[in-house]
């Protein structure tokens, strides 16, 4: 493309925290260079291997790196913008928040399918990746106590997605004595997600208190309240920030308080409704998609500024 069409800008986004590598390269012949932070990598190593070892250290200079490389940082929320300024050495005027805004044409609010609750009055809904950092143990753990402390036989669960720890999940589900009361769908087509979804009496979002899910803004909780669902989730920053007034709060990593906070909200439909049309609301006014567009345009005007500014574009010699 450089040698046919030609470009400026080269637009990455991580993981992996490589490509500044070529962006570098390219900065050398002129273009510019915009990192889009999706992941806080090092915090991600952590949270799946529990140690800050030489390859934690090795992400970190990494991430380092392409701050340091890069003409635009654009952040996915607040947190990632501190990163992006203290962690990253980059300039505040040269870090903008773009937030994942969810797209309400895709999510649809569509009638409930009774047969996905499996005879059960309740369905908790759940969509999102099967991993540890996940936390889908301490949602079994909490099916477990609703079925077996709480003696309710009246609430399904329907987990949506795929990925490393789906097994492992399902595996628990059994040990836990609780795989009956569990739909694990695996990753399935959209029409399938919504459809569970929109079945769903309440959506969990069961991720583990740590500090890359506390810097984290999840996507599912605003898929959530796209569809007009109130929410459960442990007390995370951004998780709080997202959903606000749509969710109930848990105890940190725990599955018993969680458990309880679900059943809160089961028990009580006023209540429930209420939640699901603030957060449908806060989704339309405020956090949809094209509430984000300009925020986007703005980091590239940015560096539209850069090339205007230069010497080379305003004719002056070097």
């Amino acid at each position: 493309m450089f040698f046919t069409r030609g470009f400026d800008v080269i637009h990455a986004c991580n993981p992996p925290d490589l490509f500044f590598l070529i962006g570098a390269c390219f900065k050398l012949l002129g273009k510019k260079f915009v990192f889009d932070h999706h992941d806080l990598n090092p915090e991600l190593y952590e949270a799946k291997f529990g140690r800050r070892d030489f390859f934690y250290r090795l992400m970190l200079k990494l991430e380092y790196w392409t701050f340091r490389a890069a003409d635009v940082s654009i952040a996915t929320n607040e947190s990632y913008r501190r990163i992006a300024i203290t962690r990253g050495g980059m300039p505040p005027e040269r870090v903008f928040v773009v937030r994942s805004g969810p797209s309400l044409a895709r999510l649809k609010i569509l009638p409930p399918d009774v047969r996905l609750k499996c005879g059960r009055k309740y369905l908790v809904g759940y969509v999102g990746v099967m991993g540890r950092q996940e936390g889908i143990d301490y949602l079994l753990e909490a099916a477990r106590h609703i079925v077996y402390y709480y003696g309710r036989e009246d609430v399904h669960f329907g987990l949506v997605g795929g990925g490393t720890s789906l097994e492992e999940m399902k595996a628990i589900a059994q040990e836990l004595r609780v795989a009956d009361y569990v739909t694990f769908t695996g990753r399935v087509p959209d029409s399938e997600l919504l459809a569970m979804l929109n079945t769903a009496d309440v959506c969990v979002n069961p991720d583990v208190a740590n500090d890359m899910n506390d810097k984290s803004t999840m996507n599912k909780i605003m898929e959530y309240m796209a569809l007009g669902k109130p929410i459960v989730q442990f007390d995370l920053a951004e998780g709080r920030f997202s959903a606000q007034r749509a969710s109930l709060y848990a105890r940190n990593n725990d599955a018993l308080n969680l458990a309880e906070k679900l059943l809160e909200l089961l028990d009580d439909p006023a209540r429930r409704a209420k939640m699901g049309e603030y957060g449908r609301r806060r989704v339309e006014n405020e956090l949809a998609w094209p509430h984000e567009v300009p925020k986007l345009l703005a980091a590239y005007e940015a560096l539209g500024r850069d090339v205007e500014a230069s010497p080379a574009a305003q004719g002056v010699e070097t």
